[in-house]
């Protein structure tokens, strides 16, 4: 049987497509009948109305009914609107029963009932048991409390986390790190990685598509970085000294920019560094035909240790060259992938991945040809077959 899904997810559905896009993508196309309402992050309408963005906050604050996407009739989209500053107690109280009484609203709309509850960020953990769902996955990407630099925030989201998965009836998780952290709940706790489309990186690897239009005045050789931009995650310096290291280059940063000020102004000020902002994900493949070399920049630290790039997968189809901090994921491919943790190793990776041998190439897409979203996706199907119909599954393994 084939159940209704609420997922609410951590970033918007937009075109820079991560994890939970490829994911639900799947869920919707295989089971035509499956009603999905996609729930973004909330409007933050107060924040509007503080800043004086009045008119923005007014138009905000009454949220349009789910709308269902042209190519897939059966998965809505819905904002909520969070109408109050969390800054005390009782007003995250109030924003919650709003947000639960808005979801249960446009629930109604399209035609949902009993569902089942899909949690991917901890600070919605409030909606476990109150939304009639029939079963509920929390659904964790990253370990956000060791971001967390405010003691209160963090013992927030530890809180918020703890409630998740205690009210969880499975939880997923995208690498054994955040498998480890959740061992108390190890006996539902399901590691599933990431996943790539093998097929849309194929080109890069055979050298066969054409460069996307942005890429045309790019000097070589182009050291690409895709993905958002975090100053609580990429090492700015390292990226600056590799800029230095190669001034005849280009050091192409494609991806969301969520950079401190201080930061962008010092990426901006090498005049070989190119932050491109967000692209779209179709985009993607073209851009990185480009790439002479894959870099990942990021510092290792107990977040990004709690992660499972994408990029990792994408690179590694691709089959071009990359240099990598020893961050998690990347750290398992050793010999695929350049390795180094300070700025005068990974320049000199850099150097020994312009001129490395062609045959890492294939082994490179070789090593990732079992990482497919639609593996991802059959192993989601088992943990959502498991929780909503138990009874059936016992049954059938008797």
């Amino acid at each position: 049987m084939t159940h209704d899904l609420i997922f609410i997810s951590i970033e918007n559905w937009d075109d820079v497509w991560r994890r939970n896009q490829f994911v639900v993508h799947r869920l919707a196309r295989r089971h035509p009948r499956r009603r999905i309402l996609w729930v973004n992050p909330p409007d933050d309408v107060s924040n509007d109305a503080r800043h004086g963005r009045l008119f923005r906050a007014a138009a905000r604050a009454f949220p349009n009914s789910p709308r269902a996407l042209p190519q897939l009739p059966n998965l809505f989209l819905f904002t909520p609107a969070k109408l109050l500053p969390n800054s005390i107690g009782f007003t995250e109280t109030a924003n919650n029963m709003m947000m639960r009484s808005q979801l249960r609203k446009a629930a109604r709309e399209v035609g949902i009932e009993n569902p089942l509850l899909w949690i991917n960020p901890h600070y919605a953990a409030h909606l476990a048991g109150r939304m009639d769902e029939r079963a509920m996955i929390y659904d964790v990407g990253e370990d956000w409390s060791a971001m967390a630099t405010l003691r209160d925030l963090r013992e927030r989201i530890i809180a918020q986390d703890l409630m998740a998965a205690r009210k969880a009836d499975a939880i997923i998780v995208c690498c054994q790190h955040l498998a480890d952290l959740k061992s108390e709940f190890a006996s539902k706790v399901h590691v599933i990685p990431n996943g790539v489309d093998l097929e849309r990186y194929e080109s890069i690897y055979k050298r066969a598509l054409a460069g996307h239009p942005l890429t045309r005045n790019w000097s070589h050789p182009v050291l690409g970085h895709t993905g958002t931009l975090h100053s609580d995650r990429t090492d700015v310096d390292l990226v600056v000294k590799v800029a230095r290291a190669f001034p005849q280059g280009t050091i192409a940063l494609i991806g969301p920019d969520s950079l401190n000020p201080a930061d962008r102004k010092c990426l901006l000020a090498e005049p070989n560094i190119r932050l491109t902002g967000p692209m779209k994900n179709a985009e993607l493949p073209s851009i990185m035909s480009a790439f002479d070399v894959c870099l990942v920049p990021h510092q290792v630290n107990p977040f990004s240790d709690s992660q499972n790039p994408l990029k990792l997968f994408e690179y590694l189809a691709s089959g071009l060259p990359i240099v990598s901090t020893p961050i998690n994921g990347f750290r398992d491919f050793p010999e695929l992938i350049h390795l180094a943790s300070d700025a005068e190793a990974f320049n000199a990776a850099i150097g020994d991945a312009l001129v490395e041998p062609v045959g890492h190439a294939s082994r490179r897409q070789q090593a990732v040809s079992e990482f497919s979203w639609d593996v991802c996706a059959d192993r989601i199907e088992d943990v959502i077959e498991s929780v909503t119909c138990p009874a059936e599954m016992t049954l059938a393994a008797s």
